[in-house]
């Protein structure tokens, strides 16, 4: 199975399967000297585990990680650094009934083609619990990335129809409730929202927004390896994403030309843009603004309701989830975003710095 390594100079490989001992990644190219806090990678993983409040699911992962390799005294070595979290929580028991069938929307049927053998306890390797290994690595990217001042927030902008109506927003609130939205009012409308949802036994999606501040200028090529293109594969990448837009997205097919363009101006010496409807890439390169973009979350698949489908004989069967399973896996996805994001901005950043190019 190819397709499991990410990044080119800081570069990730995770393995493992929801149901199996446990997860992990290996990190290669991370430079040497950076001093690692153990606490913060644990916060970051924290904040993804299931259990963590009423709204998502309610397997228990104490998400408890160990580095096995590449860091010594506290610091990284330069040397790959391995880390394992074990499964805690499985109940592979609950997958039983799947063993023959096909759950819609999921990976079952594809993965049953494609490779003729798959794990249907928990989905294997189409688990969201593979998002746990990327969050732990961009633990480690975000750490590198605080030596450059450039910081990574993402925050709940929608839950089904409920919407924040704009996202300057109030960085420290984004951790004030369970749902990740930085507006108290609308956070407790998407709360009810989703526990509604949850009790009729179905799912609901939603969109997370992220900034990325402080990058500097020049990270990103033209062409095929456009900084935003890389952000889009990163986000694309990760489970149940169906939608990436940077800057003003798919709203800009609704503006002129002279409404869309950022217009630059000197500010003390510091070349800006007045708006920034371009998200920070302008050209498929950082041109110093706020990146900006937002990723669409589509509602998860598996319904605590009947739904028809067929088995590997093509009979036709009636399935109904059962087990832990989240009705919105928006708020937990919210580091996840944030990992993919520090990774591609850290390969970037180690790869302007390798050729020699632009600001970094």
């Amino acid at each position: 199975m190819a397709g499991n390594s990410f990044g080119n100079i800081f570069k990730i490989t995770t393995y493992g399967e929801s149901h199996g001992p446990g997860i992990g990644v290996v990190i290669d190219g991370c430079p040497s000297g950076i001093e690692l806090d153990l606490t913060f990678i644990q916060a970051e993983l924290d904040r993804r585990k299931p259990g963590q409040s009423k709204l998502v699911t309610q397997r228990k992962e104490n998400e408890n990680f160990v580095i096995q390799s590449g860091v010594f005294e506290g610091k990284t070595t330069g040397a790959p650094i391995s880390i394992f979290i074990p499964n805690e929580d499985q109940r592979s028991k609950d997958y039983a009934h799947l063993a023959d069938a096909y759950r819609p929307s999921h990976a079952d049927y594809t993965y049953q083609m494609k490779y003729g053998h798959r794990d249907y306890t928990g989905g294997g390797r189409s688990s969201a619990r593979e998002t746990a290994a990327r969050v732990a690595a961009g633990a480690v990217a975000k750490t590198l990335l605080k030596t450059y001042q450039i910081e990574i927030y993402a925050f709940v902008s929608q839950i089904g129809n409920l919407k924040i109506q704009s996202e300057s927003i109030d960085y420290t609130k984004i951790e004030s409730n369970e749902v990740r939205c930085p507006n108290e009012a609308v956070a407790k409308d998407m709360a009810d929202l989703i526990l509604k949802t949850k009790k009729e036994g179905d799912t609901i999606g939603g969109i997370v927004a992220c900034h990325i501040l402080n990058c500097p200028i020049g990270l990103g090529d033209p062409v095929f390896d456009k900084l935003h293109a890389d952000l889009g594969k990163a986000m694309l990448s990760i489970n149940a994403v169906k939608g990436f837009e940077i800057g003003s997205g798919f709203s800009s097919v609704t503006m002129k030309g002279s409404e869309h363009n950022d217009i630059f101006y000197n500010e003390g010496g510091h070349i800006k843009t007045k708006t920034n409807h371009s998200g920070g890439i302008q050209g498929g390169i950082s041109n110093g603004m706020p990146i900006t973009f937002r990723v669409a979350f589509k509602p998860v698949s598996t319904l605590m309701q009947p739904q028809p489908s067929v088995n590997s004989s093509g009979e036709e069967v009636v399935l109904e989830g059962r087990g832990r399973h989240d009705a919105c896996v928006v708020p937990r996805a919210v580091p996840i975003v944030e990992a993919m994001a520090a990774l591609v901005i850290a390969d970037s950043l180690l790869l302007a710095r390798a050729y020699g190019l632009g600001q970094p």
